[in-house]
């Protein structure tokens, strides 16, 4: 899931254009701060349409303490080989946008604070789809409150240039659809150990893609001593790679054991699940 902060330009209050900056979040963070806007939780986090499915419902609700107004929109997202997301109009090569295929009911969100409710996405004529991953992102916007009806506005020198700054918050989640077999194969690379004297040990990693389909699952990092002894040092949950990027470098900051590492092996796995049920991507041995 990511968190998108629009900022709206305005001259005597028209506005002008917006300005979009991207901040990609891992998958845990499941609540944004909107200011006044309400803050927004969203369940669940990624949606996948495949096989037999040909809806899903999701919940939104309102944790702040104001009422807040959001319109529910797609967006198309290009993922950097750092993880980091761009806002595209046009796909990649071996990239296909999945909204043309989707229908969403409603489109606008009122929730009072505390309040919840149920938005529903259909896939539409994804029988004439031919095989591969289609992805958009559903956008959940936030609506910047307006000014009461009469009050009045300031008054400016019409020399100066007036400029007032509004952020507007969304969020927005992977919305994919599936066709066909999936194909897709991941290996690891590039494993190397990073220490600092005064910091954490942080282990950098390569995730590897080949195929037709994305991936998304959990890196975990084990340290295993010379006398076979295994203990988890690294974890990070919900890691993506997207089509139609073929490699993603992570970082993941282990925990205190920076003595135990000068020996014995890491072992880096990448796991998720398929059809509910756990899968291991890839795993290797990095010996230290």
């Amino acid at each position: 899931m990511s968190i998108i902060p629009f900022y709206g330009k305005t001259k005597a209050f028209s506005s002008i254009k917006f300005l979009i900056t991207f901040l990609a979040l891992s998958s845990q963070l499941g609540i944004q701060t909107a200011n006044a806007q309400g803050d927004l939780f969203v369940n669940p986090k990624r949606i996948v349409f495949e096989g037999q499915k040909r809806s899903e419902e999701i919940s939104l609700a309102n944790t702040g303490n104001d009422t807040a107004r959001y319109i529910i929109s797609f967006v198309q997202i290009r993922m950097t080989s750092n993880g980091e997301f761009e806002q595209i109009t046009q796909p990649d090569s071996g990239q296909y946008f999945a909204d043309k295929y989707l229908r969403i009911f409603p489109r606008t969100v009122t929730l009072a604070p505390r309040e919840t409710q149920i938005i529903k996405v259909q896939t539409y004529q994804k029988e004439s789809l031919q095989a591969g991953e289609y992805r958009s992102h559903l956008y959940f916007r936030a609506v910047p409150k307006q000014k009461p009806a009469g009050e009045p506005i300031q008054q400016e020198d019409s020399r100066n240039l007036s400029i007032k700054l509004t952020a507007v918050f969304g969020i927005t989640i992977p919305t994919i659809i599936r066709v066909g077999d999936n194909n897709t194969q991941v290996s690891l690379s590039d494993i190397k150990l990073e220490t600092a004297k005064g910091t954490k040990p942080t282990v950098s990693l390569t995730i590897n893609r080949t195929g037709n389909m994305s991936v998304y699952g959990d890196i975990n990092i084990n340290h295993i001593t010379p006398s076979g002894q295994t203990t988890r040092v690294g974890f990070i949950k919900g890691i993506s790679l997207y089509t139609p990027g073929k490699s993603r470098i992570i970082k993941v900051v282990l925990s205190d054991a920076g003595a135990e590492l000068k020996s014995g092996q890491l072992e880096v796995s990448y796991t998720g699940t398929k059809e509910s049920k756990p899968i291991i991507f890839a795993t290797v041995l990095h010996t230290l």
